[in-house]
């Protein structure tokens, strides 16, 4: 005799083989990633980036943007003039470098996540509409981000800085104005590829929507590519950002933006030479370990580059 699932079995028992899956897949990715040591360092120093930024209040004990002119620029603690009390040593107004490179780590995590965010869900969307509908909308679509991959992007971002003014939302709008265009462009090319297999077919047969076709059926195939190409482009948000801070377009003092900061020791490079040395070391550290770790998921979450 059958046995009759209750009404909140039936609701529960999809959502727990879904997550079974999941963490059997992230169980496999781990495993995978043992085997890749540089990338599975990579990611561990970008979590201890994540901890840092989120505990930055609780790890520090000076204040990120108040400092002591009796205190200015005191030398790191392993040279002999240094001391203990400022590991990394202070900047010109006296303040702990080392606890403005830790409350920077926000800004520069905060930018990049949300800025890659916005750029997948707009890229994406439009992407998998254009590249499985085509018609005039997918035409003008696509020469908008040809003729939008004509600026360089940084060149791009000043410009859109210079219009709207710095703010930490001006420059999450000027890095995704332009952001978007890369997942737009790999989700089309997918989506166009993907609509002609015959699992696409069977789905239409069946008689599933359009929609559901693209949702369910065509974008779980596709969704670890773009996950990949998120975290690669995660780096360049936060060099982005960094660079229009130094150029006093980002955010603006006394926030502990690693770009000002570097901007703020140009006068003292030849004497002090920590105080821009430390947040450049942090933001090559940050971009270093998120490549690192990118560059192993693309191994081992695309199938075209794994090797039979």
């Amino acid at each position: 005799m059958e046995k009759t699932l209750t009404p909140w079995t039936q609701f529960w028992y999809p959502i727990a083989i879904q997550l079974r899956l999941q963490w059997l897949g992230f169980i496999k990715l781990m495993d995978a990633m043992r085997r890749r040591p540089l990338s599975l360092l990579g990611g561990l120093v970008v979590i201890l980036f994540v901890l840092a930024a989120i505990f930055a209040d609780q790890i520090t004990v000076h204040d990120p943007r108040m400092g002591s002119l009796r205190e200015r620029l005191i030398a790191p603690a392993w040279q002999a003039e240094g001391s203990l009390t400022f590991p990394l040593g202070t900047d010109a107004q006296g303040r702990d470098i080392l606890t403005r490179i830790i409350h920077g780590a926000r800004i520069s995590l905060a930018v990049g996540i949300i800025a890659v965010s916005i750029s997948v869900v707009v890229g994406t969307t439009l992407g998998a509409i254009a590249g499985y509908y085509r018609g005039r909308f997918d035409y003008i679509l696509s020469r908008f981000a040809d003729l939008l991959l004509a600026f360089p992007f940084l060149i791009f971002a000043i410009g859109v800085m210079a219009f709207l003014g710095p703010g930490f939302w001006n420059l999450i709008l000027a890095l995704t104005f332009k952001g978007w265009v890369e997942f737009f462009r790999l989700v089309r090319g997918e989506m166009m590829a993907e609509k002609t297999r015959e699992y696409v077919d069977a789905a239409r047969v069946v008689g599933r929507s359009n929609p559901a076709i693209i949702v369910r059926e065509i974008l779980p195939n596709i969704i670890n590519s773009v996950f990949v190409l998120g975290t690669l482009r995660m780096c360049d948000m936060i060099i982005t950002e960094a660079s229009l801070s130094f150029l006093g377009l980002g955010i603006q003092p006394p926030d502990p933006a690693w770009g000002y900061m570097v901007a703020a020791g140009r006068d003292y490079m030849l004497t002090h030479w920590w105080v821009s040395t430390m947040p450049g070391l942090a933001i090559l550290a940050l971009v270093l370990s998120i490549n690192l770790f990118g560059e192993g998921l693309r191994d081992i979450l695309d199938p075209r580059l794994k090797i039979e």
